[in-house]
């Protein structure tokens, strides 16, 4: 089992930034790659984000260069640095971490709300 736990969420202004984090514990030497996506209100859950061990990342189209996706694995933590805000990226932020052996896990989300 791998434990997934997001902090960093809050209120901004429309320009600011924010950082989210993930804490993984539990069977982490299996996750490959880490992720954040997210869900905005009566919309799909969507990728924004991910990093592999080696450091590898991904970003969605409407996030790249705003976003930037980190990984410090001393401490087993991952990091969304979300810059240039703006109010359509207000949705829950999810963690996702996937394994070795194709199993996915997520955390609880955290909420992150541009104000305009």
């Amino acid at each position: 089992q791998v434990q997934l736990v997001e902090s960093g969420g809050g209120l901004v202004q429309a320009g600011g930034s924010l950082r989210v984090s993930c804490e993984a514990s539990g069977i982490i030497f299996r996750i490959n790659v880490m992720g954040w996506y997210r869900q905005a209100p009566g919309k799909q859950r969507e990728l924004v984000a991910d990093i592999t061990n080696s450091g590898s990342t991904r970003y969605a189209t409407s996030v790249k260069d705003r976003f930037t996706a980190s990984r410090d694995n001393a401490k087993n933590t991952v990091y969304l640095q979300m810059n240039s805000l703006k109010p359509e990226d207000t949705a829950v932020y999810y963690c996702n971490a996937g394994t070795v052996n194709g199993r996915n896990y997520w955390g609880k989300g955290t909420l992150v709300t541009v104000s305009s």
